[in-house]
Order: C-alpha cells, then sequence, then structure tokens
C-alpha cells in the first residue's frame, strides 16, 4: 500500500518540474502613436525667434524719428525762405542764405529718401513676416495633433488661469506703480548712437597746437549763452596758462575771437596753470587738473581767482596714469574732468584701485569739493577717454586711425557697468585727446591733432537730426597764412553765421 501511495507522487512531481516557469513569459508591445517630431518642433522655435528679432520697437521708433525730424525741418525751411526774401543786403548775406536754402533743400530730400526706404522696407518685412507667421501657425496646429493626451493643453489652461486670479488679485489690492522704474538720470532715453561728424575745423591756428579741448558752457553766464572756449597747449604740448573765447560757433571757425585770450597767470607753466587737455567750463569758471598736483583747479572767470579741490590720497598724477591704446599713451591725461545735465565730474584713479577708474562728482563752491565717488572695474589704460551723459561714464577705446569705439559704461544711478556699447566714432584725425559732451545741444565736443570737430548724441527719447553726413561749404574766411582751412559746416553752424554776422 506505501509504494502504491509513493508512485503517484514521484508523477506529481515530475510533471510540475516539466510546466513552464513564470519568469519566461514574454508580452508584445505595440505603440499605436506616431513618433512625434522634435527636429521639427526645434525647427519651429528657430523660426519663432528669428520673427522676434526681425520686429522689434526700434523699427517703430526709426520710422517716428524719420517722420518727427522731417516735421522740424519743413517750417525751418519756410522760414530760410522767408528771411531771403527780406534781405536786403545783395552780397555776402545773401549768398549765405541761398546756401542755407541749399542745403536745407538737401538735408529734406536725403530725409525723404531715407523715409521711402525705410517705409519700403518695412512693407517688404511685413509681407515676409505675415507669411512666416501663417505657416507657424500651420505647423504648430500639426504638432498639437501628436498631444493626444492634453498635456499641453491643460498647461496652457493653467497659466491661463494662474493669469486671470493675478489679474483678480490685482484689481482687489491695486495700488498705483510706475510702468516702468527709472534707469538712470537721463531725460532723452538711453543713448543709441553718436552721428557725425557734423563740423570740422582747425580754427585760427590750422596745425600750430596738437593737444587741447573746446566746448559750450553748460550753465553760461547771462549773455554768453553761444560763446564757445577753446584751451590749447601751448608750452610742450602739456600746460597752458589761458582760455580763448568766441561768441559763436561761426567766429570760432573764422577765427574772431571776443574777448580774445583771458589769461590765468601770466607765466607757464606754474602753480595753478594747466597741465593736460582734459579741461571743460562749467558755471563762468574752468575746471582742469593743477600743474604738478593732484588736485583739480577751478578758475572764476569773473574774479580772475584759482581755487583748488585736493583729490584722494594716492591719486596719481603727472602723467603716470595716462589713458593709452596699443602704440602710445597720451601725456598728462591722469585727470579727466567732464560736464552733463548735473554739472561736473573728475576721473582718475589711484594706487589703491590698482589702476582702475574712479568717478567723483565736484560740486560747486568756492572751493569746490567733491562729492559722492563711484569706483569701477574698468582698468585706465585701457582706456583712451571718457565722458559723462546724463549721469553715466562712457569710455572710448581705440580701434584704428579712422574709428574710435565707446566700449563701456558706468551707471551711476543703478551701478550697472556694460561692456558692450559697440557705438562707433568716426574720426576726422587719428588721435582723441579731449571728448566732452555738452548737455547745451546733446553734442559731443572732440580736439585732436589740432583739430576741433563735433559730433550729435543720439538718445532714445529725441529724434536725430539728418546731420549724419557733414555737408562741405567754401570757407568764409581766410587763415593768417592765407590758405583756406578745411572747414565741414552743418546747417545750423551756417545759419548762427548769418545771424551773428
Amino acid at each position: 500500500m506505501k509504494l502504491f501511495m509513493i508512485v503517484p507522487l514521484f508523477a506529481l512531481l515530475t510533471i510540475t518540474q516539466q510546466a513552464p516557469s513564470l519568469e519566461e513569459c514574454l508580452c508584445e508591445f505595440t505603440n499605436s502613436e506616431k513618433v512625434f517630431p522634435h527636429d521639427k518642433l526645434s525647427s519651429v522655435g528657430d523660426n519663432a525667434s528669428k520673427c522676434n528679432s526681425n520686429i522689434n520697437a526700434q523699427k517703430t521708433l526709426e520710422m517716428e524719428r524719420l517722420l518727427q525730424s522731417l516735421e522740424k525741418r519743413l517750417p525751418q525751411l519756410q522760414e530760410d525762405v522767408s528771411v531771403l526774401e527780406r534781405e536786403d543786403d545783395g552780397d555776402v548775406y545773401a549768398v549765405l542764405s541761398l546756401y542755407v536754402i541749399e542745403n536745407e533743400l538737401r538735408t529734406i530730400n536725403q530725409l525723404i529718401e531715407r523715409l521711402n526706404r525705410t517705409t519700403q522696407a518695412h512693407l517688404h518685412l511685413t509681407t515676409n513676416t505675415t507669411q512666416q507667421l501663417e505657416d507657424l501657425r500651420a505647423e504648430m496646429q500639426e504638432l498639437e495633433t501628436y498631444d493626444t493626451m492634453h498635456v499641453m493643453k491643460t498647461q496652457q489652461d493653467n497659466k491661463r488661469l494662474q493669469k486671470d486670479l493675478q489679474q483678480c488679485r490685482g484689481g482687489l489690492y491695486s495700488a498705483a506703480q510706475p510702468t516702468q522704474p527709472p534707469h538712470s538720470k537721463c531725460p532723452y532715453g538711453q543713448l543709441l548712437n553718436i552721428t557725425g561728424p557734423t563740423l570740422t575745423t582747425q580754427g585760427e591756428y590750422p596745425g600750430s597746437y596738437q593737444y587741447g579741448a573746446w566746448g559750450r558752457d553748460p550753465k553760461p553766464e547771462t549773455g554768453k549763452g553761444k560763446w564757445h572756449w577753446l584751451v590749447m597747449l601751448t608750452s610742450g604740448d602739456k600746460f597752458s596758462n589761458y582760455v580763448r573765447f568766441y561768441s559763436s560757433l561761426s567766429s570760432l571757425i573764422v577765427g574772431v575771437s571776443t574777448p580774445g585770450n583771458v589769461q590765468i597767470h601770466a607765466s607757464n607753466p606754474t602753480t595753478n596753470t594747466i597741465q593736460g587737455p582734459n579741461v571743460v567750463m562749467y558755471g563762468g569758471a574752468l575746471y582742469y587738473n593743477c600743474y604738478n598736483q593732484a588736485a583739480v583747479c577751478r578758475f572764476n572767470f569773473t574774479a580772475k581767482t584759482v581755487t583748488n579741490l585736493q583729490l584722494p590720497k594716492g591719486t596719481r598724477f603727472n602723467s603716470n596714469s595716462n589713458f593709452c591704446h596699443l602704440e602710445a599713451c597720451y601725456p598728462f591725461t591722469d585727470l579727466d574732468l567732464a560736464t552733463d545735465e548735473s554739472g561736473v565730474w573728475v576721473i582718475y584713479t589711484t594706487t589703491q584701485d590698482f589702476g582702475n577708474l574712479v568717478l567723483s562728482k565736484v560740486e560747486e563752491g568756492e572751493p569746490p569739493r567733491l562729492g559722492q565717488t563711484w569706483r569701477t572695474s574698468i582698468f585706465k589704460k585701457g582706456v583712451t577717454n571718457t565722458f559723462m551723459a546724463c549721469g553715466v561714464l562712457y569710455a572710448t577705446r581705440y580701434v584704428s586711425k579712422d574709428v574710435e569705439e565707446i566700449f563701456y559704461s558706468f551707471d551711476t544711478t543703478t551701478g550697472e557697468e556694460r561692456f558692450n556699447i559697440n557705438i562707433f566714432i568716426n574720426k576726422v584725425s587719428p588721435n582723441i585727446h579731449a571728448l566732452n559732451y555738452s548737455p547745451v545741444d546733446q553734442m559731443l565736443h572732440v580736439y585732436g591733432d589740432s583739430y576741433m570737430v563735433s559730433y550729435k548724441v543720439v538718445f532714445a527719447g529725441v529724434a536725430p537730426m539728418p546731420n549724419d553726413q557733414p555737408t562741405e561749404v567754401p570757407d568764409l574766411e581766410s587763415d593768417s597764412s592765407g590758405e583756406n582751412d578745411h572747414t565741414f559746416l552743418d546747417i545750423e553752424d551756417l545759419w548762427d553765421y548769418w545771424t551773428t554776422g
């Protein structure tokens, strides 16, 4: 009996071992969904980015500025024609009036041509962009068919709900907020470009003085709103002891100085005379680097007195930290004075700042005092010049004998530094020894290699005048040697000469 029971158990064990194992079970999975076209999605993203770069606010502003410029020019032309009709003198003044009208018509014609080109370009861009947007919409609709589980649709619905929720909360707790926080002190907006030169002249001393500076007083005394000043380094291209004045821009061009030289000191150089080319005028006073001192001198033209502002200990002077480029340095440019809408600034460097630019506000007074100071990360000897505009420090560098680049800025309001400004200046001479911004007319005044040159500063909030190309006209007078000076005048310069004589 026991034997009969053992046999069936053995047979059962054998059958169990021969059954297939659960681990060896295989299943076949078939995906009925289409393969998602990742390459096509990437292509759609690239095309959308190109559309965003082609259509921007700057292109709209370009048309607006051209229209504003044309709107300003047409009344001026009408006024010029009226002046010519009333002109009694048939000699010089009538000729100058005709020059004014001729140049005004040429400028208006150039402006209309630019406007036509811009309009055609915008129409072409609009047509192309419309077609691209239609193609993008079709491609996106095709890509949406791959979202069978409605993941993207759900995300979009969530974003819309979140936006509605934020708007609802904003309506409940509304408060007056500025649409855009102020970025800087500039009432004109961001500096966009430098156009010109609008004027080029060597004045009454062509080729005689390589180093110097010139410009206008942003805060002139009564009756001196059109005056221009000129400082030429007369002693070894390093020092000077007087300032020369001109009653108008045209007087400076033809070399008629009124009241002539105003001396700071009878000797040159000596205590408190001018050292280096970087000088400015503000509020009826000349600001400059005092001779043989780490100090700013202020010469009051009314009182004929000099007061000093000592700069911090360690300030480099006496040509120990100049503006430079790869081939040369500009001697005695340790201190750079600048003016803008808010007043006078001094740019320098110290031993404790390891040669980096330091910027300080110069407060008016007798004597002047040092105001707030900012420190930058830009090395002074890697810079060829600096200027201030609307509380922003700009630095230039030498690109070639024909081109200078504004490559750096420091905003004193935000503390932001930028190294990608990329604004280029077309030079008349290889070197720029002095560079200063005039807030009176938003011009840059340049002195280099005995040339005096001016450029127009273009801001985002101000329509630029179409003076991108200078107009060459015959010289109105000859210099003392009897040779004509090579002078470029824009329309405003001719008008100034005609009205002031």
